[in-house]
């Protein structure tokens, strides 16, 4: 191996990779998806051909409508008709919404009372990352909503796999101790590698797939822009933030991000306090919207 093809630390060998697919069922993306990320990337898409294959899909027109007339979109009285909330959402969004109803029917077969908060959980820290990210210079709030949507999507992979990981994941949250660091004790592979790999395999944007894969790394904010360019440390910020806040907001613990990544989160953006407040009026807004 020359000099130029030395790994890093955090780089990941073909071993690893190679060990991930032998331990992990990763899912095989849908036709759908294909099809609609083929449409979506032509110079001019057909809209209606989309909305109506959406439109076939219960699921996929329930997640379209919510999406549509969240706050990062909503801009008037509140949509009913699928293709309406498509030319309100845009082709990068359609794409997201769609992507996002795949993977959870995907994952239709865990039988489990944690995986429907899971899912809960990740589309309100998604709904908070896309919110936080209207109020920053340079960053896409779609993009932000997608990363935040899948970072933690190995969770439920890891769950279908090992029958036993629910039952560790809340034992290290009993003892207070970061999932991540559990998964390294426990399980040949963890969360963000398996992500990481699954959402490249899906087609994603590469940006998705790096800042998943570093997400939980200590020293994320201090990596060179050749292991992680800066629109991933963006991301991955954005959702700090949204974790925490979501954490305060619900009275939880926050054991996942904690003090330090969010002060870095918060330094990354150059986030004063009185902005903070906002994002936190905001949060629990959208929070209290979705209830309802």
């Amino acid at each position: 191996m020359s000099e130029n093809q030395i790994q890093t630390p955090h780089e990941l060998s073909n071993e690893d990779i190679e060990q991930v697919f032998k331990t992990i069922d990763i899912p095989t993306c849908p036709a759908i998806v294909v099809e609609v990320m083929a449409e979506a990337q032509k110079d001019m898409p057909r809209i209606n051909k989309l909305a109506a294959s959406i439109a076939s899909d219960v699921g996929l027109s329930a997640i379209t409508l919510k999406m549509a007339n969240s706050p990062i979109f909503r801009s008037g009285a509140p949509i009913t008709n699928i293709r309406t909330a498509l030319e309100r959402l845009g082709m990068r969004n359609i794409v997201c919404v769609v992507v996002a109803g795949a993977l959870r029917s995907s994952m239709g077969q865990i039988s489990s009372p944690y995986i429907e908060k899971f899912w809960d959980s990740s589309s309100i820290i998604a709904l908070a990352s896309g919110l936080i990210a209207r109020r920053q210079y340079g960053v896409s709030p779609d993009a932000a909503y997608t990363y935040a949507l899948f970072h933690d999507i190995g969770i439920p992979l890891l769950m279908r796999r090992f029958p036993e990981y629910e039952q560790v994941l809340l034992e290290s949250r009993k003892a207070g101790r970061m999932l991540i660091d559990v998964e390294t004790g426990y399980f040949p592979c963890t969360h963000p590698v398996i992500g990481s790999l699954m959402v490249k395999s899906w087609g994603l944007p590469a940006v998705v797939s790096q800042a998943i894969r570093f997400h939980h790394e200590p020293d994320v904010y201090d990596l060179p822009d050749r292991i992680l360019p800066g629109g991933a440390v963006s991301l991955i910020a954005l959702t700090h933030i949204a974790e925490h806040l979501a954490s305060e907001i619900y009275g939880e613990d926050d054991l996942e991000v904690g003090e330090t990544l969010f002060s870095r989160a918060i330094a990354h953006f150059g986030i004063s306090e009185e902005e903070l407040e906002q994002m936190r009026e905001d949060i629990n807004l959208a929070i209290h919207e979705g209830k309802h």
